[in-house]
């Protein structure tokens, strides 16, 4: 079969999961792997509704919310181009078991429910890496959690921007203060008054959604402890070493 140049080409700017695979195991997927571009707020998956894709995010990035009986939502975790949808799958199960929407717009890999079983039954190089990330994805969502319970808002706003820059290309990507509020699960005020106070320091340029990460360096000293720890337990636990260092680079991009 052959394989659309486009859907070729994204190899080297791939989702990180399918670029741990050989050169082999990787062709043996393209046929079954589509590239698809998301927009802002789609909905990839619904809380307790049958999955039918799988989503491996290359430069679009993924929220992870979970709604109340009232219809407030809060994000409880976040994926990119490190991971993975469907994690249900790994565990036999055929649900989704919250709701998951596009939060940064941009391009990604998806494959069929079936086609990913068939690709992980037995003990297969898509199987190992997508079990690791697992593991790493349970460490940051645990963190998330105690985030959101203990550490200030500034603090909290500070994290999601690093860990949403550590995802996309470049320092610049699109955030409304309303989607913000709701992944930090407060009110959008709350939010307008925490991005004014970093663009007064010179920590980020924000306007109409349009956000612009300007020091990097004193946005970690801002943000607590779980900044670092989900990077570490997103990147190391996975054994993703080349991609931490992309992570650390960023740094010194926006100093030099």
């Amino acid at each position: 079969m052959t394989i659309p140049n486009n859907i070729q080409s994204v190899r080297m700017r791939n989702n990180f999961l399918l670029s741990m695979l050989s050169d082999d195991d990787y062709q043996s997927l393209l046929p079954r792997l589509e590239l698809v571009h998301l927009s802002l707020r789609d909905v990839l998956a619904q809380k307790n509704t049958r999955i039918g894709y799988i989503y491996f995010p290359c430069t679009a990035v993924l929220s992870v919310l979970s709604y109340m009986a009232d219809g407030s939502a809060i994000e409880i975790s976040a994926v990119g181009n490190e991971g993975f949808t469907g994690m249900e799958i790994l565990i036999n199960s055929t649900h989704s078991v919250e709701t998951i929407i596009c939060q940064v717009e941009g391009s990604s890999l998806r494959m069929r429910v079936s086609d990913f079983k068939a690709a992980i039954t037995g003990n297969t190089s898509l199987r190992l890496i997508t079990e690791r990330y697992a593991h790493a994805y349970m460490n940051q969502m645990a963190q998330s959690i105690v985030c959101n319970r203990l550490h200030t808002l500034e603090q909290r706003f500070a994290r999601r921007l690093l860990v949403t820059h550590d995802r996309v290309d470049g320092n610049e990507f699109y955030l409304t203060q309303e989607f913000l509020a709701g992944m930090l699960g407060v009110c959008r005020p709350s939010v307008s008054v925490v991005a004014n106070e970093f663009q007064e320091r010179g920590l980020i340029q924000y306007s109409r959604g349009h956000l612009r990460i300007l020091d990097r360096v004193r946005l970690e000293q801002t943000a607590c402890e779980c900044s670092n720890r989900i990077i570490h337990s997103r990147y190391e636990s996975a054994h993703y070493p080349k991609q931490l260092d992309r992570v650390q680079n960023k740094r010194v991009d926006l100093v030099s």
